[in-house]
């Protein structure tokens, strides 16, 4: 009975999805001809509440709700690394986002990378710019369908072999069919059924574990005594890595595609920065679940080997009534399909506006643009769900950590882009190039850990992206002193950072 009623719940969350999935053309639809802004972006008319479900909903994926505590079950406190990370990105959003989306809209711009075409006048530049965002959002995609098959597979709603595929496939094609049809609108509705399912099925789940297992102080006590007391706590060892691979992460994190394309969507700079200024309610969420992951431990779940992300959904099955674990399981595979839809979108415009369009056939109408980006978005749904039966996990994981290695290597002609239009678009190349491989050496070096070996352990990203700056500045230099001219910026954004002097105080600020 409990098992009926928990696939009962789960398939009433689906349904309902794809109930939100058709009524997408009913937000704000454009009386337009069809153009890629239309489709990718929604017009451009999101206000901060769509705004702030978008974002939150993109940002905070599934595969995210369950690797923060399967780590924490697997290594303790390291795992909370997750909510400085997203704590830190929201004054970077603030700031770097609002300040882009501005100046996309201004100029019409879609991607980072028509933004560093704007910018810089190099195509190379926003060709390796657009070609590492599709890179680094492939396996990320695949890791939503992981995320999913994990959890359900814990939970016993997912079926074991081919008929476990075709449910995963059809849960796909539906996705598929909404966001070809209504483009980014599609994810957009969907994320306000993702949010309101976490966050009433999460508190409902924190307080029936608190409540079973006796308190915080018992549910900390339980997982030291399994774990190791020192596990739950950093060690002096572990807080350079600890700091730098949430520095690092939050960096990258507003590099990925996906995430631009959410923020670009925005109706305007003063709805992201509203938007910026609320998205901590999600990190509460994130440490929550992390808080699950502890308490797994704590109630003696016992996950199996190399699959500590699927503890929290075995926690529930044991724990919950059947209608809850059902809306827990939902709103995972609902958190997988927002940013899933989001990705495919910002990969098939990318791929459209900086691939199609500058080098195959740059007289392409808007409506041929909106065509091949559908095309596009399809094909690349379709190759994560192959990417999925075809190879490991572990590739697809591995895969992503070099995946946040690489998209963290265009915070220099992106972000600072946007402050100072210093830096020479060739010495920028050779820093990107230089980042790339040294990053991707230290990664695989390291067995894809992107924490580096010895005493003073950091983030193997953040050792590239100052290789990067390094490479980037010297070249800068020299390029300067040779006279190497560089191409035209059109963005009217100062070439330098300027400092302005307030007249009734006298102080400088910049």
């Amino acid at each position: 009975m409990a098992g009926t009623a928990m696939t009962a719940t789960f398939l009433a969350v689906i349904g309902g999805a794809s109930l939100l999935a058709v009524t997408a053309r009913r937000l704000r639809p454009s009386d337009r001809l069809p153009s890629l802004e239309g489709w990718a972006l929604a017009d451009r008319s999101l206000g901060p509440v769509w705004t702030w479900l978008l974002l939150g909903g993109t940002i905070f994926t599934a595969y995210t709700f369950t690797a923060v505590p399967g780590l924490a079950y697997g290594n303790g406190g390291a795992a909370f690394f997750a909510v400085p990370y997203t704590v830190i990105v929201c004054p970077i959003a603030f700031v770097l986002l609002s300040r882009l989306g501005e100046v996309a809209r201004r100029h019409g711009y879609i991607t980072a990378a028509d933004f560093v075409r704007g910018r810089y006048g190099s195509p190379p530049l926003a060709l390796v710019v657009a070609l590492t965002g599709i890179l680094a959002t492939m396996p990320y995609l695949a890791l939503q369908l992981l995320g999913i098959r994990a959890v359900l597979t814990a939970g016993g709603v997912y079926p074991r072999g081919a008929t476990g595929d075709l449910v995963m496939v059809a849960l796909f094609a539906g996705l598929a069919v909404a966001t070809y049809r209504h483009g980014l609108r599609a994810p957009t509705v969907i994320s306000a059924l993702k949010a309101v399912a976490v966050f009433v099925s999460l508190t409902a789940v924190t307080w029936l574990v608190l409540e079973r297992l006796g308190g915080p102080g018992p549910v900390f006590d339980g997982a030291a005594e399994r774990l190791g007391a020192p596990a739950l706590l950093l060690t002096p060892g572990q807080q350079p890595a600890y700091a730098t691979l949430a520095l690092g992460s939050a960096l990258a994190l507003l590099m990925y595609p996906h995430v631009l394309t959410a923020g670009f969507a925005a109706d305007g700079p003063r709805t992201l920065r509203k938007v910026a200024v609320a998205l901590p309610a999600w990190t509460g969420l994130l440490a929550l679940f992390g808080f699950l992951g502890i308490a797994a431990l704590a109630a003696g779940v016992r996950a199996p080997e190399g699959g500590a992300e699927t503890a929290v959904p075995m926690l529930v099955d044991r724990l919950m009534p059947g209608p809850l674990a059902g809306l827990v399981f939902g709103a995972i595979t609902v958190g997988a399909l927002v940013p899933a839809a989001v990705m495919s979108i910002a990969a098939a415009t990318s791929f459209v506006r900086n691939v199609y369009v500058e080098y195959v056939h740059p007289t392409a109408t808007p409506k041929r643009q909106v065509r091949i980006a559908k095309a596009v978005s399809l094909t690349a749904k379709a190759g994560a769900v192959a990417f999925v039966f075809g190879l490991r996990d572990q590739d697809a994981v591995n895969l992503q950590l070099l995946g946040g290695v690489w998209i963290l290597q265009i915070f220099p002609a992106v972000a600072v882009g946007l402050f100072t239009g210093r830096l020479h678009p060739r010495a920028l190349l050779a820093g990107w190039g230089a980042g790339m491989l040294a990053g991707t050496f230290l990664v695989v070096r390291e067995g894809f850990s992107t924490i580096g070996a010895g005493p003073f352990r950091i983030y193997a990203g953040l050792v590239a992206l100052l290789l990067n700056l390094t490479v980037a500045l010297a070249g800068t230099a020299v390029l300067e002193r040779l006279g190497v001219p560089r191409g035209a910026d059109l963005t009217d954004l100062p070439s330098r950072l300027t400092v302005r002097r307030r007249p009734e105080t006298g102080a400088n600020t910049p």
